[in-house]
């Protein structure tokens, strides 16, 4: 904003000493003040105008509202000098000003596009798909679904990606109206903390489905169907059943049942660029083959960068304290010398660590871990593991001796069997899952990228024996 002034052209000026002026945000109440200085000898500038002055290059805020002040130095001692104007900047839906790049950072080009599918399946759920366009000032987006009754609510993450989508199940018996509020909230740049312009939208879903009692006459039709056509393949087959009854009894039993997804926060140290390859492809092994929910700093940095590191594990800890999920620490090198360092010994830092955006995460999550691992209420949260191809058992710290430690991938089945809260062995049986054994693992594309990880994580190490003084970084390094 430029401010532009003139003086009165009469004797007074000849007397002026300056002038001041004031600009106050309404918003914020912050405000700027300017002092001018200066003295002229004639009533009219050489061009035989006023004499104006200007204040130029006035930072402000689209939308907001300015009181400007100017008054003449010295002020008198009776009256008042002084004139007062309101301006309000246009809004980033202004033309004029939308492609500033203020504007552009509080999301004003941002186009949704938002798209929406309906889908029905078993038990009456009602699947929902919503689907929009993302934008480059913003990585993180919330997507809330609400109905008379329900609210439902999913963060997702842009990354690479310029189109997200997310999907909410939704039992349709529970929903009163057909009207469904879709709210997506972005996170941009400049707005993230005074609330961002919402994209929202109302969808009669019913529209799309078919009514109730249509659903109801179709699914007892296919039971009726099903009975027939079940009977008659029972008729045709029943001496093959008989023969078969026999051995029917030797079939393994229904021994793991787990009600619900559960979750496992990943902790390690960043030893080496191949191994938090191994990470990585640990927790899409997690979560492709075995159906884990992965909580991992390197897959949650947008969120990590508001939160700030000592916030976002906190209140990772807390979520999982409250709840039947797992704390995994990843035992490597690295944990132990961070471990020691913070014991007393010489602090350790590691390359891989000034390479990350958020630095070392271990060692403020140990700060936050050792305490509550005493307690007897949280003890089973935690599970120590180490990958016998790159690591050894001595990488565990000593606070963590008093758990068991799972030697990875021989005993990931016994991990598996952990974070599920499922008992491998019971009366009579042993439960085994397919493909998560040593020699299985590697059967599924998620397997095959971790093994091949570790195999060039461990061909590394053969041809650097010293890899790991060679990560460490001297102080002298770090200041550079």
């Amino acid at each position: 904003m430029n401010v532009t002034w003139r003086l009165k052209a009469d004797a007074s000026v000849l007397t002026l000493q300056g002038s001041q002026l004031r600009i106050v945000d309404q918003h914020t109440n912050q405000s700027v003040c300017v002092h001018f200085t200066f003295s002229v000898d004639r009533q009219l500038n050489p061009n035989f105008s006023k004499w104006a002055f200007s204040l130029s290059r006035v930072s402000v805020e689209a939308g907001h509202t300015y009181t400007l002040t100017a008054s003449n130095l010295p002020q008198p001692d009776v009256g008042d000098n002084a004139i007062t104007k309101q301006v309000t900047v246009p809004g980033c839906d202004d033309e004029i000003i939308r492609n500033s790049q203020m504007c552009l950072e509080n999301g004003s080009l941002w186009d949704a596009q938002v798209a929406t599918a309906f889908s029905l399946g078993k038990h009456q759920m009602l699947s929902v798909f919503v689907g929009f366009e993302a934008d480059k000032h913003s990585d993180l987006y919330q997507v809330s679904i609400q109905s008379d009754g329900i609210h439902f609510s999913k963060s997702v993450s842009k990354e690479n990606r310029t189109s997200l989508n997310v999907t909410f199940g939704l039992d349709l018996s529970k929903l009163l109206k057909c009207e469904l509020l879709i709210t997506i909230k972005p996170f941009f740049k400049r707005c993230v903390n005074n609330g961002c312009r919402l994209e929202q939208m109302n969808i009669n879903y019913c529209l799309y489905i078919p009514p109730r009692n249509a659903v109801i006459k179709g699914a007892v039709g296919v039971v009726f169907v099903g009975v027939c056509f079940a009977y008659l393949l029972w008729a045709a087959s029943y001496k093959d059943l008989v023969g078969m009854a026999s051995s029917a009894a030797d079939q393994q039993p229904q021994c793991l049942q787990v009600p619900e997804r559960k979750k496992v926060f990943i902790l390690y140290s960043l030893d080496h660029p191949l191994y938090k390859n191994i990470v990585l492809k640990l927790s899409a092994f997690l979560t492709a083959k075995c159906g884990i929910e992965v909580i991992l700093d390197l897959l949650d940095s947008t969120r990590l960068g508001i939160l700030g590191r000592i916030q976002w594990l906190d209140w990772q800890r807390e979520q999982i304290e409250g709840s039947s999920d797992k704390i995994l620490l990843l035992c490597s090198q690295g944990v132990q010398a961070k471990w020691r360092a913070m014991c007393g010994e010489k602090r350790v830092l590691l390359r891989e660590d000034l390479h990350s955006p958020v630095g070392d995460m271990l060692t403020p999550a140990l700060g936050l871990i050792v305490p509550h691992l005493v307690r007897r209420a949280t003890f089973e949260k935690y599970m120590v593991a180490y990958f016998e191809d790159v690591c050894s058992p001595e990488d565990v710290p000593s606070p963590f001796h008093v758990t068991v430690r799972y030697n990875l991938m021989k005993q990931f089945e016994e991990l598996f069997f952990r974070i599920l809260d499922a008992e491998k062995h019971g009366p009579g049986r042993v439960c085994h899952i397919e493909g998560l054994a040593e020699g299985e693992y590697h059967r599924c594309p998620s397997g095959r990228a971790l093994q091949e990880a570790l195999g060039a994580f461990r061909e590394y190490q053969l041809k650097h024996p010293q890899w790991f003084d060679e990560e460490l970084v001297e102080e002298l390094e770090v200041e550079e």
